[in-house]
């Protein structure tokens, strides 16, 4: 199934599915949206679930010029409004959660809720990341080349893309993110390849914050634990908040 649009010049596959309020998946970095089925696609069952793979993901083909963290967001502001026309609440896995971070500082009123999985707001927050001048697993080659319209000998031009020293830094500060009002799940493992700290950190900064941590599980969380964590996600989406008996951190957040 699926489709395809144009989102800034680029032939971009999407899938829809469900009925309800918007919720648009957005998948991690050397991944495609495929990441979601036997976990998060559950969530049809609730609301309209959006999808699309990033351009040089999946069955969404590379383009000419760099692939960088402010193109992929410009992407998914164009996905919102084209496709989604109107607000949503991104569900973001590692990078994904990231891009879904920086859409809502830049295009807030496309934002209506968040959900951060296994996800940081600065490099650093990785405990490692790809090396330019390294290899991929050839399990992710391989994944690529099974829907990929470039074929997999053009894997190497979209890692040296995604890689490349000379793209700007996105890292966002503990500042930037008090400037996000949404209500935002942050959810992550109990061994993830996201430093525990920075977690926090994050979850911190956000002034409507909600933390969860998924026991028995690596930043691979949707596989590790695919049922708990869509229902940790799916109960995030589907109760309002309530005031909680003995606030601390809830309460010096709101505080005027």
């Amino acid at each position: 199934m699926g489709e395809y649009t144009a989102l800034n010049g680029t032939r971009t596959w999407f899938d829809v599915r469900g009925e309800g309020e918007p919720v648009v998946l957005l998948h991690g970095g050397f991944s495609d949206s495929r990441e979601f089925t036997g976990n998060l696609d559950a969530l049809n069952e609730h609301f309209r679930v959006h999808r699309f793979d990033r351009r040089g993901h999946g069955r969404t083909a590379d383009a000419p010029g760099s692939i960088t963290h402010q193109r992929m967001t410009e992407d998914t502001i164009a996905f919102l409004e084209q496709v989604v026309r109107g607000p949503a609440r991104l569900v973001g896995y590692s990078d994904g959660g990231f891009i879904a971070l920086l859409t809502a500082l830049r295009r807030p009123e496309l934002v209506s809720g968040l959900v951060l999985i296994s996800s940081a707001f600065a490099a650093d927050g990785f405990m490692m990341q790809p090396d330019p001048d390294g290899e991929m697993p050839q399990e992710v080659i391989d994944h690529y080349a099974e829907v990929s319209p470039d074929g997999a000998e053009h894997f190497p031009v979209v890692f040296r893309k995604l890689t490349d020293p000379a793209n700007p830094d996105p890292s966002r500060t503990a500042e930037d993110l008090g400037r996000i009002e949404c209500q935002t799940l942050v959810a992550a493992a109990d061994d993830d390849l996201v430093h525990a700290e920075h977690t926090l950190a994050l979850y911190r900064g956000l002034r409507e914050a909600q933390l969860a941590v998924i026991p028995g599980a690596s930043h691979a969380i949707l596989h590790d634990q695919p049922e708990l964590t869509t229902a940790v996600v799916t109960r995030f989406l589907t109760t309002e908040p309530k005031p909680t008996l003995i606030p601390i951190r809830r309460a010096q957040a709101l505080a005027p």
